[in-house]
């Protein structure tokens, strides 16, 4: 595959400006945002083989079985949600206006707001590009994307499909580096959307804050896992596993870290090691199922955290440590399961989201104290308490916050439509996915009727007499 030129910064205005024109001439209806999503559905259904060749040239190597499950079913899912359900989003909703303004009405109705800017990651450069997308489209607006350049063969498979399912005025795509991307936060566009880090997160708000534009921001953060002294430990460290080394960690609601009491800390180490063993053999680098880091630069990173924890004399296992391999595994982007015993607050492992495949393992003496490290981080993307004493998990879900939780699992919120799915504070503002991701890219329109003969007509001045008493009786 050829790789694109990136598109001039010079275009963006311009680009922007043509998708809102023809816009404002039709606003897509019902009939069209159906047949839009339909063809977005068949289209991408039959090229799924060729996004997964592109993902997978762009990692190096990705497992197709997680292309398939994190990128391919989440898509069609969502789409095929939206499309059930969008004739119902559509309606207006009925409000009450309360008996001081009896007998008016009132509504809200879901209008688009016009063009949506798109700008998404490379983790998962596909799902978190045509998700949003798709609700965007459902909620009748055009949008600009600007995938990641970090995923070049993908953002071009994404660019092709959609030319070929929508009109260049409807749809549109930008390819280019980060000079591109904070030139497009730039845009006045009527709401952004940006999936990725938090410290780009907020270069993102800040180059939109001139226009005001609206903007959600999907970020990240410590997710972490926190096992109960009553939950089974095979269970929880396959859970985990899942949670933690699916596409090699680079999941923003990833599990980041574990806390486990402390009497079965070793125990869930010994169960975490087996799991790995499991699932990807004796030899890594024959796995066809272990994912590559997407680049030298996110490799280094994770290599550094590693050497901190080292230099600190913590107690670091690697189960497929080869020391012979490693040029070889860092040519490849091979980047090993590590487990970091005990880090303490200072480390870089846990003074940054690790976005990889190393889990630090934390015991805690109480529920307390496993609570307070938890609420000692920023607010977290995802929370993962596993037990099945209802009350100790009533008390995690009291004491803390996060963007969203699964209980006993790892991940799998984000895959139910019916849930908002974003973050708090650094985590994240606002949210996507099914009907919540129709409202984000909606302006739900607050519309009041009055009626041909309404009390209000009397509330007038000269305020005497009966209208004096009135309003007086209506304030109490």
């Amino acid at each position: 595959m050829d790789i694109l030129a990136d598109t001039p910064i010079a275009d963006l205005a311009a680009t922007r400006e043509r998708l809102r024109t023809a816009w404002q001439a039709r606003k897509p209806d019902y009939a069209q945002r159906r047949a839009d999503l339909i063809r977005l559905r068949d289209a991408f259904r039959a090229r799924s083989a060729e996004m997964d060749a592109a993902i997978r040239a762009d990692f190096g190597h990705r497992s197709s079985h997680e292309n398939l499950l994190s990128e391919a079913m989440i898509v069609l899912a969502e789409i095929d949600h939206a499309l059930a359900q969008l004739r119902r989003w559509m309606k207006p909703r009925r409000a009450a206006v309360g008996w001081r303004f009896w007998p008016a009405r009132a509504e809200i109705r879901p209008e688009p707001v016009g063009v949506v800017g798109i700008l998404s990651p490379w983790n998962y450069p596909v799902n978190l590009a045509l998700v949003p997308l798709a609700s965007a489209i459902a909620a009748g607006n055009h949008v600009y994307l600007k995938p990641s350049e970090h995923t070049p063969r993908t953002s071009q498979f994404l660019r092709d499909l959609l030319a070929d399912v929508f009109p260049d005025d409807r749809v549109a795509v930008a390819l280019g580096g980060a000079e591109l991307g904070a030139a497009f936060s730039a845009q006045p566009f009527d709401h952004l959307l940006f999936t990725g880090s938090t410290a780009v997160g907020r270069k993102v708000m800040a180059a939109a804050a001139p226009n005001l534009t609206p903007v959600t921001l999907e970020l990240g953060g410590k997710a972490p896992a926190l096992v109960c002294p009553d939950y089974p430990i095979e269970r929880a460290a396959a859970r985990i596993a899942s949670g933690k080394w699916f596409n090699a960690g680079q999941t923003c609601i990833g599990v980041d870290y574990v806390l486990v009491d402390a009497s079965r800390r070793d125990e869930l180490v010994q169960a975490l090691l087996a799991q790995l063993r499991a699932r990807y053999g004796a030899d890594l680098g024959t796995s066809r199922d272990y994912t590559r880091i997407i680049n030298a630069s996110q490799y280094a990173r994770l290599a550094s955290y590693l050497d901190d924890a080292r230099q600190r004399g913590l107690q670091v296992i690697e189960p497929f440590a080869a020391p012979a391999a490693q040029a070889q595994r860092q040519a490849e982007r091979l980047f090993p399961p590590a487990l970091v015993i005990e880090p303490d607050p200072q480390a870089q492992v846990m003074q940054h989201e690790i976005f990889g495949p190393i889990l630090p393992v934390i015991s805690y003496r109480n529920l307390d104290e496993a609570i307070a490290r938890i609420n000692a981080l920023d607010r977290p993307l995802a929370l993962y308490p596993f037990g099945h004493d209802r009350a100790q998990i009533e008390r995690i879900l009291a004491q803390t916050l996060a963007g969203g939780v699964t209980v006993n699992d790892t991940l799998l919120h984000f895959g139910a439509h019916d849930l908002p799915f974003g973050g708090i504070g650094p985590s994240g503002i606002g949210a996507i996915h099914g009907r919540n991701g129709f409202d984000t890219f909606s302006k739900l329109l607050p519309v009041f009727h009055q009626r041909r003969l309404a009390g209000s007509d009397l509330l007038k001045p000269p305020y005497r007499g009966k209208i004096d008493a009135m309003i007086r009786w209506l304030a109490k």
